[in-house]
């Protein structure tokens, strides 16, 4: 392993906590994206066009933020690992069932684990209240864009 050639504006127990939170954060958003992309491809059934249309939107908010916490994790001297295996391994997140899904069954799915992966959020943003506000505004503005996207996924069942 070589030694990170970024100095990090943290103490050493703050780098080493935060960087696990952004590393735990980084691998629910790679999964997340995943997971939404499995649902768009095969999500069917009445409102099919809406459902997968609102799907690519979640992809792009879960790329769009994985892309920034992976690069909190660089600034503050911790290297992110986005790895197939090690997002296997590590995420906390509820499987998405194979093969074709009603819409009816993946507005249910998605709305299970985008309240997983907010529940996981809000908890990462109370242990970065000691160790660093920087990476834990950056987690309050993932949680506000995934909860806006939980609201508008479980209206769709009122």
């Amino acid at each position: 392993m070589t030694k990170s050639p970024i100095t990090s504006p943290l103490g050493d127990a703050e780098k080493e906590a935060t960087g696990a939170v952004l590393q735990a954060t980084l691998v629910d958003l790679i999964d997340l994206s995943l997971i939404a992309k499995q649902a768009h491809w095969n999500v069917v059934g009445q409102n099919f066009r809406s459902a997968h249309l609102q799907l690519d939107e979640l992809v792009s908010a879960a790329r769009q933020y994985t892309d920034d916490v992976a690069e909190r994790a660089n600034a503050i001297g911790v290297s992110p690992n986005g790895k197939a295996k090690t997002v296997v391994k590590s995420s906390g997140i509820p499987d998405y069932p194979a093969n074709w899904q009603t819409v009816e069954a993946t507005v249910a799915a998605i709305v299970e684990i985008l309240g997983e992966v907010i529940k996981r959020l809000r908890e990462r943003i109370e242990e970065t209240d000691k160790t660093d506000l920087v990476t834990q505004d950056l987690l309050i503005e993932i949680a506000a864009e995934l909860e806006k996207q939980h609201w508008m996924w479980q209206a769709q069942t009122a």
